[in-house]
């Protein structure tokens, strides 16, 4: 597939980041939203990630056994609906599954790679994944895992977002022991995700898995960067 030129963000964005988009009344703005995910929002109440908590005018961060001051560095997990958000305050996008493809494993001869960092197998110096910690690490931990493009942390420290909407590929059949697996999904509510979180096997950092949510979840473990073209 052709992709035309864009740049990246050479980072998730940080709970940092994403702390300024909150206090620029990111979540109060409502050009920033889309009509669904206004709806969404002001329904449910959400006015900030779900892992995030506000107590005596500080905020922390809810770890899987813990809560300590919120973290700057880490990425920060939210739903599509907020990481959309995000990106048009930032005047950027969220990048297509295509551009998120071709920035981690693609190369400036034209080639692919296995991995964002290469041919070999993951491992600790490339990021944190197989269910080796349970919380992220900061965005730039890990600088022998970047991509041929020099973009960093795009398998593991969490999922990321696309703007593309759940769909088969051309030649998609169904497995025949899982005809659920995945097309009971391709209702044009869910959104592709790519990478992997701390608590992905290292068998499903292949660059063919897809992974997909719906919108509006706030709990998975997943980030986003953002992309201008």
């Amino acid at each position: 597939m052709n992709v035309p030129a864009f740049a990246m963000d050479k980072f998730k964005v940080t709970n940092g980041q994403y702390f300024e988009f909150m206090e620029a009344g990111g979540y109060e703005n409502r050009a920033l939203w889309a009509e669904a995910d206004w709806k969404w929002k002001t329904e449910q109440s959400i006015s900030q990630p779900a892992f995030w908590k506000r107590r005596n005018n500080r905020w922390y961060y809810r770890t899987m056994f813990d809560e300590l001051p919120l973290p700057a560095e880490w990425p920060v997990y939210v739903s599509h609906a907020e990481a959309s958000a995000y990106a048009r305050w930032a005047g950027k996008t969220l990048p297509t599954e295509a551009q998120w493809h071709r920035a981690a494993y693609g190369a400036p001869e034209q080639t692919e790679r296995p991995y964002p960092w290469g041919s070999a197998s993951p491992g600790r110096a490339h990021g944190y994944f197989d269910f080796k910690r349970w919380d992220p690490t900061p965005v730039n931990a890990f600088p022998r895992g970047r991509s041929a493009f020099d973009v960093a942390g795009m398998v593991g420290n969490g999922w990321e977002w696309t703007s593309t909407v759940f769909a088969p590929f051309d030649g998609f059949r169904p497995f025949p022991f899982y005809p659920g697996y995945s097309a009971n999904f391709f209702d044009g509510k869910h959104y592709v995700m790519k990478g992997g979180s701390t608590r992905t096997a290292a068998s499903m950092l292949r660059r063919s898995f897809r992974n997909w949510f719906q919108p509006h979840y706030q709990y998975v473990y997943a980030g986003f960067r953002c992309i201008s073209e």
